[in-house]
């Protein structure tokens, strides 16, 4: 569910129309509902009541200053992969003790702030990362609590760009190797093991590889503990997917998968850190669009809008769905056409989608691309020289431009001319 529904015949986010906003604020932009952000974020976190547990959002899929305050205070930890989004938590109120640092190219520069300004975990990657985060905290006295990142070989199901868990993928340890690479972790004076971390992938739509790779976790927390390792803290990561077309089916609930978590591993008596990103952002943001033409093609008709892959890279990425609806409410009955509908971008791949049905639109009306709050403004770029779009929170009945757009004096002078021109 989300806070984006017609109200008297028009696109509302919560309680403010949405072409209100686009007045305002000008097209394209994104639009987050806080509501939906946190309703979201209490779906997991009540589905984990009873486990001792913590969800770290994961910062990759929306990183916007106001997204993550929301979720900080409303008791989120954050999943962070790189410096700059280590930094953008911490300035966001969330303390060092409530962020996870996962990805597999973690710099000495990146480790060494981290472990200075504090930090809940490391998720290692690698036998060459682990020594390196030992090095660090060495060199400055401390000592990092990680766990280590094991790929279970398990087939998430899911597209291949956003598949991590089987075995010719960058990610982790293989399984098989686990216990040796923990015994040599136990000996490096620089680290602590905590526990055990696992993720199998993005825009997962069935439970059974979640319960697969679970019980391959629990097996070798088994084995691991009775080697002498504490472990008491398992990170399961995230990867729920949720509909992007209200037609298809409906991935598991938070509520489903929580019940699939106590039964696997609840047993164990572990700590329970889940790592959502799409599901919590992804239904409470959409890209709100204008329709610059309507162009008659020889065998089909293009709206030309002034959104662009450039802004929302989903679709020429990974052939993605976005619903894509009118601000303004079809009439019940209203006739549909097939439309493509492209941005004006400079590339064959700049297109949202292909025979769509649509009502029949014209220069001026504004469309909304649902589902777009996740790997939306955080993917997007300046291709073309085409500004970074405004983001917008809506709060009830308020809302907040909360990334501005540049102008193009900004982006031109970010430039710097040599002296020999």
């Amino acid at each position: 569910m989300d806070h984006f529904l017609y109200r008297d015949g028009a696109l509302y986010a919560e309680d403010v129309p949405v072409a209100e906003i686009a007045a305002a604020v000008g097209t394209p932009f994104y639009l987050y509902s806080t509501a939906t952000l946190l309703r979201h974020f209490h779906l997991f976190d009540d589905a984990l009541k009873g486990m001792d547990h913590l969800v770290c959002y994961a910062m990759k899929a929306a990183s916007n200053q106001a997204i993550l305050k929301t979720l900080a205070q409303a008791g989120a930890g954050m999943d962070v992969v790189s410096q700059g989004e280590y930094l953008r938590a911490k300035a966001a109120g969330v303390p060092g003790d409530k962020i996870v640092f996962s990805g597999v190219g973690k710099t000495q520069d990146e480790i060494r702030i981290a472990l200075s300004g504090g930090i809940r975990q490391f998720n290692v990657e690698s036998e060459p990362e682990m020594d390196v985060i030992n090095a660090v905290a060495v060199e400055l006295g401390l000592v990092a609590p990680i766990t280590v990142r094991v790929n279970p070989d398990v087939d998430a199901k899911t597209h291949a760009k956003i598949a991590t868990g089987k075995s010719e993928n960058k990610f982790g340890i293989p399984i098989a190797r686990a216990r040796d690479v923990y015994a040599r972790a136990a000996s490096l004076p620089g680290l602590k093991v905590i526990g055990i971390d696992v993720h199998i992938g993005s825009q997962l739509t069935e439970l059974e590889p979640f319960e697969l790779a679970y019980s391959k976790v629990a097996e070798l927390t088994e084995q691991l503990r009775a080697d002498g390792h504490d472990i008491h803290r398992l990170d399961l990561g995230g990867g729920l997917g949720i509909p992007y077309t209200r037609s298809n089916d409906t991935p598991p609930l938070p509520v489903e998968y929580g019940a699939m978590v106590q039964r696997t591993l609840g047993h164990l008596g572990c700590e329970i850190e889940i790592e959502p990103g799409r599901l919590i952002a992804g239904n409470a943001g959409i890209m709100v669009s204008k329709v610059i033409y309507v162009k008659s093609g020889e065998d089909r008709d293009f709206l030309i809008i002034d959104g662009a892959m450039n802004d929302l890279i989903r679709p020429a990425m990974y052939e993605a769905y976005h619903d894509i609806v009118p601000v303004v409410e079809p009439q019940a009955g209203q006739e549909q056409r097939p439309y493509d509908i492209v941005g004006p971008v400079c590339e064959s791949g700049d297109t949202f989608a292909r025979h769509r049905d649509m009502p029949s639109l014209e220069s001026g009306d504004l469309v909304a691309f649902r589902s777009a709050g996740a790997y939306g403004a955080v993917m997007s770029s300046e291709y073309n020289s085409r500004p970074l779009i405004p983001e917008v929170l809506v709060n009830g009945d308020q809302f907040a431009v909360i990334r501005r757009r540049p102008d193009f004096d900004e982006m031109i002078n970010r430039d710097t001319i040599p002296k020999w021109l």
